[in-house]
C-alpha cells in the first residue's frame, strides 16, 4: 500500500515541480523588476489569499474525500460496486453541496471587498490606499481560485492526476506568460505598477475555472442541506483550524509590515523573496499532500493505517532532511535566484526550512483525527499554533525584524507539532519510530552546522563547496546504510516501469 502511496506522490509530485517551476521563475523576475519595498506588496497579498482561500473553502476538500471514501464503503456493505450508478449518485450529490457552499461563499465575500474596497484599502496600508483597484483585482482572483478548488478536489479524489496536473500548468503558465508580457511592454513602470501582477493572476485564474467546468460532468453546486448538516459537523472544525493555521503563516507578514519601525515594506520583501528560496521544501510537501490526503483518508483497518502512516512519516523526514541538507548548504547558490536587493536577507533560510520541515510533520500528524472524524482537535493544535505565532513574533519582530519573523514561524510549528504529538499519544497512538528518526534529524544538523564552521575557515570556494558535496553525498549514503535501502533494486524498478 505504501507503494501505492510513494507512485501517487511521484506522479504528483513529477508534475508539481515542473509546474511549480515555471510559477518559480516569476520571484528572479519579479526581484529584479521591483525594489524590495514595491515587492512587499507582492509578499502582502500573496500572504492573505491563501488566508481567504481556507476561510471560503470551509473544510469542504477534506470533507469531500472523507464522505466520498464512506459513500463508497457503504454501497459495499449492501452489495454495490465503487462504479455502481448508486454510489455515483451519491458521490455527486456530496460534490455538489460541498461546491455550492464554497461557490456561494465567494460571492459574498467577493461582493463585501469590492462594495468596501476603500475600508479595506485603508486597513492594508498606504500602499494600498492610492490604488484601492488593487482590493478589486484580488478579490476576484480569491472568487475564481475558490470557485475552483472543489472541482479539482474531484479530479483527485476521482484519481485523475493527469487532468489535474495540466489544468494548474495552464494557470500557471499564462500567469507567467503574462507577467513577462507586461514586463516587456513596460506596463510595470505605469501609475498602475504592480497593479499588473494581480491582473496577470486573476486571467490566469479566470482562464483555470472555464475549463475545469468541463471536468464537473454538468453538475451544478446546488446545497443539500440534509447532507451538509452532516458535512458541516464535521468540516467546521476544520475549517477554524484551517484558518489557525493559515494565519500562522500569514502572520509574520503582517507582524513585519505592523511591528517594524522603519522600513517595514522593504523587510517584508525581502522576508518574502528568501521564502520562496525555500520553494523546493514546500513543493515537496505539497505534492506529498495531494498524494497523502486522499490516500490516508480512505477506509482502511485501522491496523494497516497506524503501520503505513508511522512508515510514511518516518521515509517523509528522511527525505525532508535531505532537501533541507541540498539548500541549507548551498544557500549561496540559491540566494542568486533573486534580485542583488534581496540576498542581504539570505541567512534566514535555514530557519525557514527547518520550520517548512515542521510544517509537513504536523501534516503528517493530522491525518489519523481526519480519519477518526475527531476534527476538533485541530482546534487546539492551530490555536496552540497561532497563540505561539502572535507571542514570538510580538517578542522578537521589534528587534530583529524579518529574521525575528523567521523565527517565529518556526517555533509556532514547534508547538503544533508538540501538541499534535501529545493529542496522538492520548487518543490513538501510532508506534512511530522516534530514534530513528530523531537520528536523522540529528545528523543533519550536525553535517550543516559542521558545513557552517567549515565556510568560516575556508577562504577557497571550491575546496568549501567540495566539502559540502561529501557531506550531502555522505548523509545520503547514510541514509541507504540506515535503512538497508537496496538502491540497485529501485533503479530496476524505476527503469522497469519506465
Amino acid at each position: 500500500m505504501l507503494e501505492k502511496l510513494a507512485k501517487q506522490t511521484a506522479v504528483y509530485g513529477i508534475s508539481t515541480i515542473v509546474v511549480r517551476f515555471l510559477s518559480y521563475l516569476l520571484t528572479p523576475f519579479y526581484t529584479r523588476v521591483f525594489g524590495p519595498e514595491t515587492y512587499g506588496i507582492v509578499t502582502d497579498v500573496y500572504a492573505l489569499i491563501p488566508f481567504a482561500l481556507v476561510l471560503l473553502s470551509m473544510g469542504m476538500e477534506s470533507s469531500y474525500f472523507r464522505f466520498a471514501a464512506k459513500a463508497e464503503a457503504d454501497g459495499e456493505r449492501v452489495g454495490k460496486a465503487k462504479d455502481s450508478p448508486e454510489v455515483k449518485a451519491q458521490k455527486r450529490r456530496l460534490f455538489a453541496s460541498c461546491w455550492g457552499m464554497s461557490f456561494y461563499a465567494a460571492i459574498l465575500f467577493a461582493l463585501l471587498v469590492i462594495g468596501g474596497r476603500s475600508t479595506v484599502a485603508g486597513w492594508m496600508g498606504e500602499s494600498y490606499v492610492a490604488h484601492p483597484e488593487y482590493i478589486v483585482w484580488v478579490a476576484l482572483i480569491i472568487l475564481f481560485d475558490v470557485w475552483g478548488m472543489m472541482p479539482f478536489s474531484r479530479l483527485r479524489e476521482q484519481g485523475r492526476p493527469g487532468m489535474f496536473v495540466l489544468l494548474k500548468a495552464l494557470n500557471v503558465s499564462t500567469n507567467v506568460a503574462l507577467a513577462f508580457l507586461f514586463g516587456f511592454l513596460g506596463l510595470y513602470d505605469s501609475t498602475f505598477g504592480v497593479g499588473w501582477v494581480f491582473v496577470a493572476n486573476l486571467a490566469a485564474s479566470l482562464l483555470t475555472w472555464l475549463v475545469l467546468l468541463t471536468t464537473v460532468d454538468r453538475t451544478l453546486p446546488k446545497v443539500d442541506w440534509a447532507l451538509m448538516s452532516v458535512v458541516l459537523v464535521y468540516s467546521l472544525p476544520l475549517l477554524v483550524s484551517g484558518i489557525a493555521g493559515t494565519a500562522g503563516e500569514f502572520l509574520d507578514r503582517q507582524m513585519i509590515k505592523y511591528l517594524v519601525p522603519e522600513g517595514a515594506m522593504a523587510q517584508l520583501g525581502i522576508y518574502g523573496a528568501i521564502t520562496k528560496i525555500a520553494v523546493v521544501m514546500m513543493l515537496f510537501t505539497q505534492m506529498y499532500r495531494l498524494a497523502a490526503e486522499p490516500f490516508f483518508l480512505a477506509n482502511y483497518r485501522k491496523s494497516d493505517f497506524v503501520q503505513m502512516n508511522a512508515a510514511a512519516m518516518k521515509y517523509f523526514l528522511m527525505a525532508s532532511m535531505l532537501i533541507f541538507l541540498v539548500i541549507a548548504l548551498f544557500k549561496e547558490f540559491f540566494a542568486l535566484i533573486v534580485g542583488r536587493s534581496f540576498r542581504e536577507g539570505i541567512f534566514i533560510l535555514p530557519v525557514v526550512l527547518g520550520a517548512n520541515v515542521l510544517s509537513g510533520v504536523w501534516l503528517n500528524l493530522s491525518f489519523w483525527y481526519k480519519r477518526e472524524e475527531r476534527t476538533g482537535l485541530a482546534i487546539r493544535i492551530t490555536g496552540a499554533g497561532v497563540l505561539a505565532a502572535l507571542v514570538a513574533n510580538w517578542l522578537l519582530v521589534p528587534r530583529w525584524g524579518y529574521y525575528g519573523a523567521a523565527w517565529g514561524r518556526f517555533l509556532s510549528e514547534v508547538v503544533m507539532v508538540g501538541v499534535s504529538y501529545a493529542l496522538m499519544r492520548r487518543y490513538y497512538p501510532i508506534p512511530y519510530d522516534l530514534k530513528r528518526m530523531g537520528e536523522f534529524v540529528g545528523v543533519a544538523l550536525a553535517l550543516f552546522l559542521l558545513g557552517e564552521w567549515a565556510a568560516e575557515r575556508i577562504a577557497q570556494p571550491v575546496l568549501h563547496y567540495g566539502l559540502n558535496v561529501l557531506l550531502l553525498a555522505g548523509y545520503a549514503a547514510y541514509l541507504v546504510w540506515r535503512e538497508k535501502i537496496d538502491v540497485k533494486a529501485m533503479a530496476k524498478a524505476v527503469l522497469k516501469r519506465g
